[in-house]
C-alpha cells in the first residue's frame, strides 16, 4: 500500500487565455506509509497545488490519485469530503480556528461532524492537547494562544481522525524562528510515532526535520522524488 500516489498528475489554470498557467506537468510521486517527505521550491512552482490536488480539494485535469491504495480522482464532492474524514488531516499557514469555541472543542469538531459521539471526541481532543504540550489551555479561547500554539492547536485538529496522511502547506510561514522550531520538532515526533507527513514549505530548517526532501520547479519535481 501507498499513502499517497499521484501519476502524470496535470493541472492548468486560465485555459481559456492567451498565456495558460500550467501548475502541474506530469507529477509522479509515491510515498509509503510512515515517510515525512518535504516539498520546497519557489513561490508559484505548484506545491501548494499539488498539495490540494492530493486532498481533493482542487480537481486535476488528468492524472491517478490514490491516498492509502483508494482513488481520489474521479470522486464527487460528497465522497471526497468521506475519504478526507477518514484519510486525510490538512494544515494550513493560517489556522481557520473558531474563537467562539474552546480550544478542546475545535479539536473536536472534525471528529463530531464525522460521526463521533461528543465525549469520545472531547476525550481525544483532550489526549492530543497534553501530547502537544497545551493540556492546561483546553478550555482557553484559540484567541488568547500564541502563533505557534494556534498552529499546534491547527495540527491537533488534523489529527483528531486519526490519518493515513497528514498534509501540511507552509506550516510556519505566519510564525517567527521559535514557532518554527517548535513546529518542526512536532512533526518530527508526529513522524516518530508513525505518522505519514507531506509537507510544503519554503523553510530550509523545516524541511530538514523531514525523512525525504524532493524539489520542484515549473510544475515538475526536479529532485528525489
Amino acid at each position: 500500500m501507498k499513502a499517497l500516489r499521484l501519476n502524470g498528475v496535470s493541472k492548468t489554470y486560465d485555459r481559456q487565455r492567451a498565456a495558460p498557467v500550467r501548475a502541474l506537468r506530469g507529477v509522479e510521486l509515491e510515498v509509503e506509509p510512515g515517510e515525512f517527505v518535504a516539498i520546497t521550491g519557489p513561490s508559484g512552482c505548484g506545491k501548494s497545488t499539488l498539495l490540494n490536488i492530493a486532498a481533493g480539494l482542487e480537481v486535476a485535469d488528468e492524472g491517478l490519485i490514490t491516498i492509502a491504495d483508494e482513488r481520489v480522482d474521479g470522486r464527487n464532492e460528497a465522497d471526497l469530503a468521506v475519504l478526507r474524514r477518514t484519510h486525510v488531516g490538512i494544515v494550513f499557514q493560517f489556522h481557520n480556528l473558531i474563537d467562539e469555541l474552546s480550544v478542546t472543542e475545535n479539536i473536536a469538531l472534525p471528529a463530531v461532524l464525522g460521526g463521533r459521539k461528543r465525549p469520545a471526541a472531547l476525550d481525544r481532543a483532550r489526549d492530543l492537547l497534553d501530547f502537544l504540550g497545551l493540556g492546561g489551555r483546553g478550555r482557553s479561547s484559540p484567541s488568547v494562544l500564541s502563533g505557534g500554539q494556534r498552529q499546534r492547536l491547527a495540527i491537533a485538529r488534523a489529527l483528531v481522525n486519526t490519518p493515513t496522511l497528514l498534509l501540511a502547506d507552509e506550516p510556519t510561514g505566519a510564525l517567527d524562528s521559535t514557532g518554527s522550531a517548535e513546529i518542526g520538532d512536532l512533526f518530527q515526533r508526529l513522524n516518530e510515532d508513525g505518522q505519514t507527513i507531506v509537507l510544503v514549505t519554503h523553510d530550509a530548517r523545516l524541511a530538514a526535520t523531514a525523512t525525504r526532501v524532493v524539489r520542484m520547479a515549473d510544475g515538475r519535481l526536479t529532485g528525489a522524488a
